[in-house]
């Protein structure tokens, strides 16, 4: 059915015969490639949530809580936004690191903007911490719960503040905060409200509490809370969120952080959600490594550097980890949990073994596991699944930490709330806090100005640079190379930064960073520079074809000092992700096959209508690529549940990227690739096309016939041929998939969204779908979905 579909939609394609149209494949080699990536960043890198006014127009609420009025509608507003840096706005987002440092420390400067003086200043009172702070302890309650997409039906007092002395500090994070379709393609919910106030109602009685602030990211919402009296030594608020999920974008997993400074201590609080089912720790350590590498907090200052998780004092993650027990049965996991043998059977945890093979959480400390695992439990009872699946009970719901002056007081569940499939899990710390002794700091700071004073200004900074020249070779898309280089500093103290050159807009291509790209130095200082070279789906199509090159020089500047220029070169592997359909339909070779030239006239050839009695080889209906995709798909995961919602391994996409790129497609038949790798690529490769498979131009129209499915048909007739008939091509296949609906758990509203994004973009600075568009995009796709052609 499904081939008699594509040969009624594309005019020409024999169903009977489908193999000539892809005579290419029989003349392919068969020669197993070993992946050669060794890192993947997302395609997206998409970031949810900003920061703003930490504890603005605070009121009394409820019992002894103050509530920050001002931010409650500015959170969710902020959750929506992308943030985006102004130089190159999809490069930040896809390398890892900050971009100011303080040499030889661990501590970023904080300070609006300063001339050299005030940075040397500031960086000898990093330096010179000790000697005028105290260490305070503070009591944090952490916890967590996967609430199931349940609303509240009993109250939380038994998690969160019975039994324990009033906290300073609560950390309050929830998963699965809402299920429902709309909050996952739409991201608004009514259940943040009502879990905000069941909170809010259930914090601890003999004290006043100040909510400082809300991030969410669809299910996965955190909340963090400080009495009252505290709320004046809380500052440098900001959140943020990552998605993990398929393409490094969807919010159904990942995590989300809050970081502040509280006194001269910063804290991070990363709530997370990762990937699911216990063959997939992997993922789960993918999900977690992602999440440390893209979660970079924005300040004040545009000019000064984002912070990453680990730049801080503090670091307390919770959160449900989903990692499982594995090698015992489920009746042996649930005998030793019944004799309470916690000790054996932690053994066989994964999060456990993870750890101890040192592929997550490195440096973080979780205690002593007392408790039987939180998940997972008969709604309403502490009665072992019952359902069909009986899934093994585990230990999913997690608390660790990070730092020093850290003691943990306790670290429990919560069995008497019933409301979720998952038990609520507490922790309590007794955490030391830097606190500022204001006489010893006016002495400290006078005595650095004094020795400031008796500096000699006129001398000239000077620094030896590692390397001058630096050469990438066999870029591949989505690949990300790293060259370092090391900035040796002289005797006088100085400030770098790479500048940009005359007439340009930033200091390096698109597709390079330096990391950091500015900072400071104390004399004979060093630092490591990293030159992170990446390219994605913004910079691809030229580099394809030829238009730009792996070529650009770099000028770092020295204050009060010299400039030194650096060499960038290399070459680029062309590659189908990132090409024009219609380019793809005449390359009837695999693209790394053809002349470098043939690329670039393909690449840069206008987009054809009809056919225009061009000399050009006959192209074929839709691109080989698209095809093998597909075909792969159809053949292997029609049933497959989560498809196109859950992510594929990155290692898997650099096989099939290669595959593709190659024409070694007996590693696509060959290989156990996993069914949601070749998706994810295939949702990769639409997002990588620089013109849509509905054309910018009828972009508006697509929108305004939304409604009328025999307009939106004439909408699509009128598509170039190649488009119409890839359009068609997809149609068929989703339609195929939707039959198998039982199984794969599909539906026209989940394929809608997913697909409505990608194939219907904004062609105004090619921007994000607002919510309006990206609703009428989804019942345009809809209608294609419902009706055969």
């Amino acid at each position: 059915m499904f081939l008699q579909e594509v040969a009624r939609a594309c005019p020409g394609f024999d169903p009977a015969t489908p193999d000539p149209e892809f005579q290419w494949l029989s003349r392919y080699r068969c020669t197993q490639r070993e992946p050669s990536l060794r890192c993947w960043i997302s395609a997206s890198g998409t970031r949810i949530g900003g920061g703003g006014s930490h504890l603005d127009g605070l009121r009394p609420h409820g019992k002894g809580l103050l509530v920050d009025q001002s931010s409650r509608g500015q959170d969710k507003a902020d959750s929506l936004l992308t943030r985006q840096n102004k130089s190159k706005s999809e490069i930040a987002d896809m390398v890892r690191s900050a971009t100011i440092t303080v040499s030889n420390k661990a501590h970023i400067l904080t300070m609006q903007k300063f001339e050299l003086r005030d940075t040397i200043v500031k960086s000898h009172l990093v330096q010179k911490e000790e000697d005028y702070t105290y260490i305070q302890n503070f009591r944090f309650f952490v916890g967590t719960y996967n609430v199931n997409g349940q609303s509240p039906k009993e109250g939380l007092q038994p998690w969160l503040s019975h039994g324990i002395q009033a906290p300073d500090v609560y950390c309050v994070g929830f998963q699965e905060l809402d299920l429902s379709k709309e909050a996952f393609f739409f991201h608004d919910t009514p259940k943040e409200e009502e879990w905000f106030k069941a909170v809010s109602e259930s914090l601890h009685p003999d004290a006043k509490y100040a909510k400082v602030k809300l991030v969410r990211l669809v299910g996965i919402m955190l909340l963090l809370y400080v009495k009252e009296e505290h709320a004046a030594y809380i500052s440098e608020v900001e959140v943020e969120s990552v998605g993990t999920g398929v393409m490094g974008r969807m919010g159904n997993k990942g995590g989300v952080a809050i970081r502040f400074q509280f006194h001269n201590t910063s804290v991070c609080v990363v709530n997370s959600h990762l990937a699911a089912h216990t063959e997939e720790y992997e993922r789960r350590n993918q999900d977690y490594k992602d999440i440390c590498s893209r979660m970079l907090f924005s300040r004040g200052d545009a000019s000064l550097a984002p912070v990453p998780i680990s730049k801080h004092d503090v670091i307390l993650w919770l959160g449900d980890l989903n990692y499982r027990i594995e090698e015992l049965d489920v009746e042996k996991v649930k005998k030793l949990i019944e004799e309470k043998d916690f000790q054996t059977l932690y053994a066989y945890d994964q999060l456990k073994t993870q750890v101890a093979a040192n592929a997550v959480f490195q440096g973080f400390t979780e205690g002593k596991i007392t408790f039987q695992p939180t998940y997972k439990y008969d709604t309403g009872s502490d009665e072992w699944d019952t359902s069909e699946k009986c899934r093994a009970p585990a230990w999913c719901d997690r608390i660790l930490w990070k730092g020093t002056n850290i003691t943990q007081l306790s670290y429990q569940s919560h069995m008497a709330l019933k409301t979720s499939d998952h038990k609520p899990v507490s922790s309590v710390f007794d955490i030391g806090v830097k606190v500022i002794q204001q006489e010893l700091y006016r002495k400290t700071l006078e005595k650095i100005v004094r020795s400031l004073d008796k500096m000699e200004n006129a001398n000239i900074a000077s620094v030896t640079l590692s390397k001058l020249e630096f050469c990438f070779q066999n870029v591949k898309y989505m690949q990300l190379r790293i060259e370092s280089f090391t900035i040796q500093n002289g005797q006088v103290p100085c400030e770098f930064e790479f500048i940009n050159k005359p007439g340009e807009e930033s200091y390096c291509k698109l597709w390079l960073n330096a990391n950091p790209s500015k900072g400071f130095l104390l004399p004979d200082a060093a630092v490591e520079i990293e030159l992170e070279l990446f390219v994605n789906k913004t910079t691809a199509t030229k580099l394809n074809s030829g238009e730009d090159k792996i070529e650009d020089i770099l000028v770092l500047h020295l204050e009060r000092g010299r400039d030194y220029f650096l060499s960038v070169s290399g070459n680029y592997l062309p590659s189908c992700f990132g090409t024009p359909i219609h380019t793809l339909c005449y390359m009837r070779e695999p693209i790394l096959d053809l002349p470098l030239e043939t690329v670039s006239e393909l690449t840069v050839m206008p987009l054809r209508t009809e056919d225009d009695g061009s000399q050009l080889e006959r192209p074929l209906k839709i691109p080989k690529e698209l095809w093998i995709m597909v075909d792969y798909l159809y053949r292997n995961a029609m049933l497959q549940e989560d498809l196109f919602q859950q992510p594929g391994l990155r290692s898997e996409f650099e096989e099939i990227r290669d595959s593709l790129d190659t024409g070694m497609i007996d590693t696509l038949n060959t290989a156990s690739f996993s069914s949601h790798s070749v998706a994810e690529a295939l949702l990769l490769f639409l997002e990588s096309l620089p013109e849509p498979v509905i054309c910018y131009s009828a972009y508006h129209n697509c929108l305004e016939c939304s409604g009328n499915y025999t307009a939106s048909q004439q909408v699509i007739s009128s598509l170039p041929r190649f488009h119409k008939n890839v359009f068609h091509y997809l149609m068929s296949f989703l339609r195929e998939l939707l039959k198998n609906s039982a199984e794969n758990h599909l539906d026209e509203n989940i394929l809608a969204s997913i697909f409505g994004s990608l194939l219907l973009r904004n062609p105004a600075g090619h921007q994000k779908l607002d919510m309006l568009e990206k609703k009428k995009a989804q019942e345009f796709i809809h209608q294609f979905l419902c009706n055969s052609p």
